[in-house]
């Protein structure tokens, strides 16, 4: 396999090349390599693989929450014809083992590129609605990746070993077009969290708004992230997408009404308003070059010769033309929080001047925050006497894991009563502001919120406003917005389910154990060497 020696890998693209960047995107297709549909889609591919202005072509993984044919099948061929491939991965249909089996797996076939998400929570499959996994987020993940990159402990019978580096390039999406403050900034915290933990390049999610863009590329550059490329996100419109996004049924994706009515205008030409919307991704494409990202990630394209056009309009601007696209696209919506001011002689954000915090509303700040703040400052603040006591009699009980039986009955009653409490054994409702990730979160999101939150409500039906909103107004109605994510990353430990969470926690056994050995901190509560039966 010479080729692969050969042929420029994406790492060595995004760090040593100088040249601006284009990926393709190819979204799978439900059925076999046989079905006309995945034909027609392995053409497609032939002709990304054959332009030599494609440098990588990214595969999706069940997009949509609609279940499709493995990335694999469709990547092969084009990795054995020489073009890099990005494959996604998403945590929405397999726990951390199959997450692990499948980058063992593409390790293993010559797939070194992984774009490592939560996904989309699904919404069909065989028989009815598929059972969302979630075991872990995109941040786990994209840890779990780094440590295989660095060589993953393996646990064996006769002792620890170190397994074999892997060399994976780890990709990850961040999502800042969104209206509210407190989902903003939750999403630019749980970035440096994806950076920190391994994150090799970041690509935004599809917007159309250049001052969030930009304000993007400012916020990473002056947050310590400026050595990470970043990747813009075009997205090849028609009436018929615009108007499917317009509604809120792609989570994350966020396209105002009067950007809809104007491509539903366009639509109305004789050319149905294709030329339209191949200039409008070309002026995408040259503003991400323009504000100075890596490159950009062309979706939407269903034939080459549309990507062509594309390529070939935003070839015939003049350098300093992207600036005045810069004003044109800017669809933003009413009351939409920035970070930054927006410069009246640019209209993109102004790095130099911050946008003030906006008034938090206080439907969140409850009496049960209240209570809860107190009971954990007195009796799970490590070296509180409270938290002495009950580490001491947590140890001394018949079963450790559960404590005493009193004990046990009150905390599954006061927190089934104020937190809807699964019993998971291993709590984080120090870290989010006491609210549940498990009866709260449809994706069980521990290190930050997921991209699919509409107008700050989660993208699933019946869970109300996004906890990790909940969460940054909670915290800055109280000035410690700053600790919010300081513990990621967090990988809940499935073995403790059903057992005490305040007994894990006083004798050392829950994720927060994990932290304070990773961190160097001290804790006064006694750890003792209990092992499960």
């Amino acid at each position: 396999m010479l080729f692969f020696e050969q042929m420029q890998t994406l790492r060595e693209k995004l760090l040593e090349s100088t040249r601006f960047l284009i990926a393709a995107e190819l979204v799978s297709v439900r059925g076999s390599m046989a079905e006309g549909s995945a034909i027609r889609t392995r053409n497609l591919a032939a002709d990304f693989v054959a332009d030599p202005n494609i440098d990588w072509i990214s595969i999706t993984d069940n997009a949509g929450g609609h279940p499709q044919l493995a990335p694999l099948a469709l990547g092969r061929p084009i990795l054995y014809a020489g073009k890099e491939v990005v494959i996604h991965l998403t945590c929405k249909d397999l726990n951390r083992n199959g997450l692990e089996s499948e980058a063992w797996m593409l390790n293993s076939e010559g797939f070194h590129n992984i774009l490592a998400m939560t996904g989309d929570y699904p919404v069909a499959g065989s028989g009815g609605l598929a059972k969302p996994v979630f075991d872990i987020d995109s941040v786990a993940l994209i840890s779990l990746l780094n440590n295989m990159n660095h060589g993953l402990s393996s646990r064996e019978a006769r002792g620890d070993r170190r397994l074999e580096q892997t060399g994976f390039c780890i990709g990850a999406v961040v999502s800042n077009f969104k209206l509210r403050e407190g989902e903003v900034m939750p999403q630019y915290r749980k970035l440096e969290k994806k950076i920190q933990c391994g994150a090799s390049f970041i690509i935004n999610q599809i917007g159309f708004d250049s001052c969030k863009a930009s304000e993007l590329r400012f916020y990473m550059n002056a947050h310590g992230m400026l050595q990470t490329p970043l990747i813009g996100n075009v997205y090849l419109l028609n009436a018929r997408v615009a108007e499917i996004f317009a509604s809120g049924r792609i989570p994350g994706v966020v396209l105002t009404q009067q950007l809809a009515e104007l491509c539903r205008r366009q639509s109305q030409s004789p050319d149905q308003g294709r030329a339209f919307f191949a200039e409008f991704a070309a002026k995408q494409m040259a503003i991400y070059r323009g504000l100075g990202y890596r490159g950009v990630y062309l979706g939407g394209i269903h034939q080459h010769a549309a990507l062509e056009k594309v390529l070939e309009i935003e070839r015939s601007f003049g350098p300093d033309d992207w600036k005045q696209f810069a004003r044109e696209i800017q669809f933003s919506r009413p009351s939409e929080f920035f970070f930054y001011a927006q410069d009246p002689s640019t209209t993109l954000a102004d790095p130099v001047h911050e946008n003030p915090h906006l008034p938090i509303p206080g439907k969140h700040i409850t009496s049960v925050y209240r209570l809860s703040k107190l009971t954990h400052d007195l009796a799970f603040a490590p070296g509180t006497a409270f938290a002495q006591w009950g580490a001491k009699a947590c140890a001394h009980a018949r079963d450790p894991y559960q404590g005493p039986a009193p004990l046990r009955a009150l905390e599954h009653l006061s927190k089934s009563v104020l937190y809807h409490c699964k019993d998971c054994g291993d709590c984080s409702l120090p870290e989010i502001a006491y609210l549940c990730p498990e009866s709260q979160c449809a994706k069980n999101q521990r290190n930050g919120p997921c991209g699919g939150t509409r107008e700050g409500r989660c993208e699933v039906d019946g869970f109300g406003d996004c906890i990790w909103l909940r969460a940054w107004e909670r915290l800055r109605h109280d000035g410690r917005e700053d600790s919010l994510l300081e513990h990621a990353p967090v990988v809940q430990n499935q073995g403790l389910r059903r057992t005490s969470a305040w007994a894990n926690n006083w004798l050392g056994r829950d994720h927060t154990a994990k932290r304070d050995a990773a961190t160097g901190t001290n804790s006064a509560a006694p750890r003792e060497g209990i092992s499960k039966s």
